[in-house]
């Protein structure tokens, strides 16, 4: 069972994953040890499941960073789903309720290039019978 400190920790982390323990030992007011100890226990537990970076699309060229919802035929959504995973342009996959079956993060150079890969790899997708992008302007979190 975690605690206040382990979301303590968790929190650190989250905003910083290369927070050294040492660091967050002083900040919650314990041993470096006590946090290794915790740390190791929330990635043996699965609650720290990997550590991470956030890059800055933008600066690595991909000029269109877009949220884009699918609507499947129900035979084909788990296919569908697997297949998007599969495309390196795709940056997140996840399945939903609401407004679309399947939710993902395309990071593209320009906009003709997400309407390109919209026609030709997400249209030859089988049972795909709705694609919904947005555009991002802006991240403000996260």
């Amino acid at each position: 069972m975690i605690d206040e400190k382990d979301l303590k920790i968790i929190e650190i982390l989250r905003k910083n994953a290369r927070s050294p323990l040492t660091d967050i030992a002083a900040t919650l007011n314990v041993s470096e040890s006590t946090i290794r100890k915790r740390v190791k226990t929330l990635e043996d537990n699965g609650i720290i499941k990997q550590y991470t970076i956030v890059v800055d699309p933008v600066s690595l060229g991909f000029n269109s960073v877009s949220l884009v919802g699918f609507d499947v035929e129900p035979t084909h959504f788990l296919d569908a789903a697997i297949k998007l995973t599969e495309f390196p342009e795709v940056k997140f996959v996840a399945t939903s309720t609401g407004d679309h079956m399947i939710m993902t993060e395309i990071w593209l150079k320009d906009s003709r290039e997400l309407g390109k890969f919209i026609t030709e790899k997400i249209g030859s997708l089988e049972g795909v019978h709705r694609v919904c992008p947005a555009v991002i302007m802006e991240r403000l979190k996260g």
